[in-house]
């Protein structure tokens, strides 16, 4: 049976906080959360913009300042967080750039593992204690397709050498799956009934795409469309990993179509480099290093 929009439950009482949330699947999903029922909180680095996107919610919603190139933003958003809640029942770290040219964030780091990875292993860190409060909480993270072509060759965070855009980019969805995955097995061994999920979108047509090259942007606009699909349904895999009251941690949620770019979401099987546990560690290790963010775990050895 396909999963579909309707089939996510009431979420009234909940309080989530996308990330990315003022275009494309970011802004798809909080919509939907909002009709569900739930004070969706839109991390958005553009004040103005973030302001927009809140009047588009058909329920509650506000703006946190949020910049993820910056963890001195993080540091202050979470703070300003922690002032207004006590407890964070959804965290959708969806944000992310696409095929950037090379550049470094605030902080020294390479901008697409900066901004899709770091900025999110620091967010999650410092927003955990109110996810585990929750009686249910979720983390799920946004991946994409381009994570199998990922090598963890490319995993550190500040090197521009050699650097290819495509090979920055998939990089950093790799570091996403292995995140999400190492997260989820280490909320367990410490006791929390909070959970971390992956999804991807698919093909979705979002704003990401006006950072390709000619060359892709004409080929999209051609024949795009047997390959895509809208931001709203790209975000279904999103909702479900993040609503489904059967989902359970470790799941990877994606378009369940011909190659996983179009249809309802499934539970699908993440590429295998995702599941190397010695890598996923290796890489935990790297960004506790680099953000200077230190996650709870147990006495004993996780692995």
């Amino acid at each position: 049976m396909m999963w579909q929009l309707s089939d996510a439950p009431r979420l009234d009482g909940r309080i989530a906080l996308v990330t990315g949330a003022t275009a494309g699947i970011g802004l798809e999903t909080a919509k939907a959360l909002s009709a569900r029922g739930a004070h969706v909180v839109l991390g958005a680095r553009d004040q103005a913009r973030g302001a927009d996107a809140v009047a588009q919610l058909p329920g509650d919603g506000s703006v946190l300042a949020l910049d993820l190139a910056d963890l001195g933003s993080v540091r202050s958003a979470c703070a300003a967080l922690r002032e207004r809640l006590d407890r964070l029942d959804i965290l959708i770290n969806n944000a992310g750039l696409w095929w950037q040219p090379a550049r470094h964030t605030a902080d020294g780091f390479e901008s697409q593992m900066g901004v899709n990875h770091l900025g999110h292993f620091a967010l999650t860190g410092l927003l955990l204690d109110l996810i585990m409060r929750s009686p249910a909480g979720r983390v799920v993270t946004v991946s994409s397709k381009a994570a199998g072509a990922g090598s963890v060759m490319n995993l550190d965070p500040k090197s521009l050498d050699r650097y290819r855009p495509a090979k920055a980019y998939n990089a950093s969805k790799l570091a996403n799956l292995l995140f999400a995955f190492e997260l989820n097995d280490r909320l367990a061994a410490i006791g929390s009934p909070a959970i971390s999920l992956a999804a991807h979108p698919g093909g979705a047509r979002t704003d990401l795409f006006r950072d390709a090259s000619p060359g892709f942007r004409i080929a999209n606009a051609t024949i795009g469309w047997l390959f895509t699909q809208s931001a709203r349904e790209g975000a279904l895999s999103v909702l479900r990993a993040a609503t489904d009251p059967h989902a359970r941690g470790g799941e990877y949620y994606g378009p369940g179509g011909p190659g996983q770019f179009r249809g309802a979401p499934t539970v699908q099987r993440a590429p295998r480099r995702a599941y190397d546990s010695a890598q996923r560690r290796q890489l935990w290790t790297i960004s506790q290093e680099a953000t200077g963010i230190s996650y709870p775990r147990p006495a004993e050895t996780l692995h």
